[in-house]
């Protein structure tokens, strides 16, 4: 990894990006990295990132400094929706430069920093503005997570031709197994068929299986 700072997204809101990211978190953490994850922005919730807490229990640290601080989550919105919505519900602008400031702060104190985004890669900031917009402008490798449930495939494939529409490295492929979904053999088939792919589209995206034993219960 080179630039301290990732950006973790996925084919939609369901894909278990927050899973992935305390996963992918947990790693870099047993290899040595001083690492510590952002929510970027949550909606849904008031005052804390329940995203966060998910982040913490499965990295094993509980919480942090900089999460009393409030620099892993300093955009939180009530409702649960896309972020353009969430703002206008709650009637106030989402603060782009208050999320910057904290997650450079958080790449100054630890190795790597994974910024968790809300929802999929293209789901809206505002009426004009895409979560991938937002990749593309910093310049922030990316970690997509995506699984093997029906329909991945097309959704996984799609955020690939628009990732490279962009520009945008695509550091990370998660493949994640958990939740345990009934169909092993489309599971299997995707998931050969997504490795595939980077093979021979991305060859030095890295390409993780998220195992589907829950670090939850851990």
């Amino acid at each position: 990894m080179g630039n301290n700072i990732y950006f973790v997204s996925g084919i939609d809101t369901d894909a278990g990006k927050s899973y992935c990211t305390a996963f992918l978190a947990r790693q870099l953490a047993d290899s040595g990295k001083r690492v510590i994850t952002q929510k970027f922005i949550q909606t849904g919730n008031t005052g804390h990132s329940e995203d966060i807490d998910l982040h913490r229990k499965i990295m094993g640290t509980g919480m942090t400094e900089e999460d009393r601080e409030g620099l892993t989550m300093p955009e939180i919105f009530s409702y649960p929706c896309s972020p353009h919505l969430a703002s206008r519900i709650d009637n106030r602008p989402i603060d782009f430069d208050k999320i910057e400031r904290a997650t450079r702060e958080l790449a100054r104190r630890y190795d790597i920093v994974l910024v968790e985004g809300a929802g999929g890669l293209m789901v809206p900031l505002t009426e004009d503005y895409l979560t991938i917009d937002y990749v593309a402008e910093k310049q922030y490798p990316l970690v997509f997570v995506t699984s093997g449930k029906l329909g991945s495939i097309n959704h996984t494939l799609l955020s690939f031709e628009a990732i490279r529409h962009r520009g945008i490295q695509l550091d990370t492929v998660m493949y994640n197994l958990y939740p345990t979904v009934e169909d092993k053999t489309i599971q299997e088939d995707t998931m050969q068929y997504i490795r595939r792919y980077l093979e021979k589209h991305f060859p030095d995206t890295r390409f993780v299986v998220v195992p589907e034993i829950p670090l939850i219960s851990l």
